[in-house]
């Protein structure tokens, strides 16, 4: 089931200490523990994203419902403010911290730091908010659910059960990006009116750049979400050609994955930014992908359905259908062809621009669907010359298939309840939020706090070289 998909990086980010307001936010043992299993968890869960193969999906879940959890303790408050006795509150003070109430003071009190994996240039986004922190890390989750996915499609051999992994974890991913479009993004826009985020100088360049993050648009999220549908129909059309399934089922599943394909490229059109340079967007090269595999399962479609109009002895219809397969086909070799040549975000070289080695026109599963095309385009122009004698129609068919069986939805997602270490007034008592202070400019530690550091990214590399890289 040779598969390949184009995957964008992780999104980096800076230690957090948890020490909220400069280390003078917390007191008590049930605060001290709570801010160091923040630490703890937070550490843990960035550690397991460059491992693909080595933590199930499961354990991933398990520990990013673990940190979540503790970290909803910050935007959720379980015990009213009254019996927590986290009712002063002080003016926000003047550093993009919003104003807040007394309930709100726990989910800005500490900053985060994430970059953005559209941006050519590393930029870092800064925002005093733990819904900011929340969305982040799950859209790393969801990034890794893809590159597990990916990972395990890409080997030589795959058993049934790894197919089933590869379909559950694009699914659970497209789920969770799902979530973050209909929930956590407008919660981070109902809180960036009040406190925009700030972008940082470029950890490559140098240079400010003003380009506001974009991973966590709606419009980004739902490309994601549809791309992960429309990868998991890819594991069902496979499945159904190793099963015999008629070419009629192939068809309509084939032409609704081409038709998520378009809708996801569709979500990004409005994000490129003409000119290139340092402060480009690098959706380009992820719109390349989508629109090769629209292409290419579109090709899928129009074969499937020329074998299929062949078998109702409709044979000019059929040579019709395939000499359109053709050119879809010869419309995704062109778009690998751009693919390769088109800077993205899979890798950085010294310049910061990233660059790879995928070279998909010659991956088995593209090279197999030309043959295809080409030996049942042949059989029809046979068959006609033969038996039927039929008029080859000038106008290219317009499918009207609909699939009824094997279409990908996504599992739905919810955010863990608040840990059980919040759910005592005492927790929330010792949090002094009032008293803020920032550390010194000059501490060694808090400089290191602040780096934003990449995070490793997991070995993807199918595990027979053919010619092409996942991405």
């Amino acid at each position: 089931m040779t598969h390949w998909f184009h995957r964008n990086p992780l999104k980096a980010t800076a230690k957090v200490s948890f020490n909220l307001c400069g280390g003078h936010a917390s007191s008590g043992q049930a605060a001290s523990r709570l801010c160091s299993e923040l630490r703890t968890s937070r550490a843990r869960l960035l550690e397991m994203f460059a491992d693909v193969d080595g933590v199930p999906p499961d354990a991933m879940r398990s520990a990013a419902d673990a940190y979540f959890s503790l970290l909803q303790g910050l935007i959720v408050v379980v015990v009213d403010d009254d019996r927590s006795g986290a009712t002063s509150s002080s003016a926000a003070p003047n550093d993009g911290t919003p104003a807040t109430t007394p309930r709100d003071e726990m989910r800005f009190a500490q900053k985060f730091k994430w970059t953005d994996t559209l941006l050519w240039t590393g930029a870092v986004v800064v925002r005093r908010d733990a819904v900011f922190e929340l969305a982040s890390m799950a859209f790393n989750v969801a990034l890794w659910h893809t590159k597990h996915a990916a990972r395990t499609a890409a080997k030589e051999d795959v058993t049934e059960a790894e197919a089933a992994d590869v379909h559950r974890s694009l699914r659970v991913a497209a789920g969770i990006f799902a979530h973050l479009a209909d929930v956590q993004a407008a919660r981070l826009a109902s809180s960036s009116s009040s406190a925009p985020a700030r972008t940082t100088p470029s950890a490559v360049g140098g240079e400010e750049n003003n380009n506001k993050g974009r991973d966590l648009e709606p419009r980004v999220l739902d490309a994601y979400a549809t791309q992960c549908c429309a990868e998991a129909q890819e594991v069902t059309i496979a499945r159904a050609e190793v099963l015999g399934h008629e070419a009629a089922l192939v068809a309509a599943l084939a032409l609704h994955t081409a038709e998520l394909y378009r809708r996801a490229d569709a979500a990004l059109s409005a994000l490129d930014v003409s000119g290139g340079g340092a402060s480009s967007t690098s959706a380009n090269k992820w719109r390349k992908y989508l629109q090769l595999k629209q292409s290419f399962y579109a090709a899928y479609a129009h074969c499937y359905h020329g074998q299929t109009l062949l078998a109702a002895d409709r044979c000019g219809q059929s040579i019709r259908c395939l000499r359109t397969a053709e050119k879809c086909y010869a419309r995704a070799q062109a778009l690998c062809r751009d693919y390769r040549h088109t800077r993205g975000p899979t890798g950085r070289d010294g310049a910061g621009i990233t660059t790879t080695a995928c070279k998909p026109s010659e991956q088995l599963f593209f090279l197999k669907l030309g043959q295809l095309i080409e030996s049942a385009l042949a059989k029809s122009q046979r068959e006609n010359d033969f038996i039927y004698f039929h008029k080859v129609p000038t106008e290219e068919p317009r499918l009207q298939l609909k699939a009824s069986y094997g279409l990908a939805e996504p599992v739905a997602f919810q955010m863990p309840p608040p840990s059980e270490l919040w759910a005592t007034p005492e927790v929330y008592a010792a949090f002094r939020l009032g008293r803020r202070a920032r550390p010194p400019s000059s501490d060694a530690k808090g400089k290191e706090e602040e780096e934003v550091r990449p995070v490793k990214e997991p070995d993807l590399k199918p595990q027979k070289d053919t010619g092409c890289v996942v991405s």
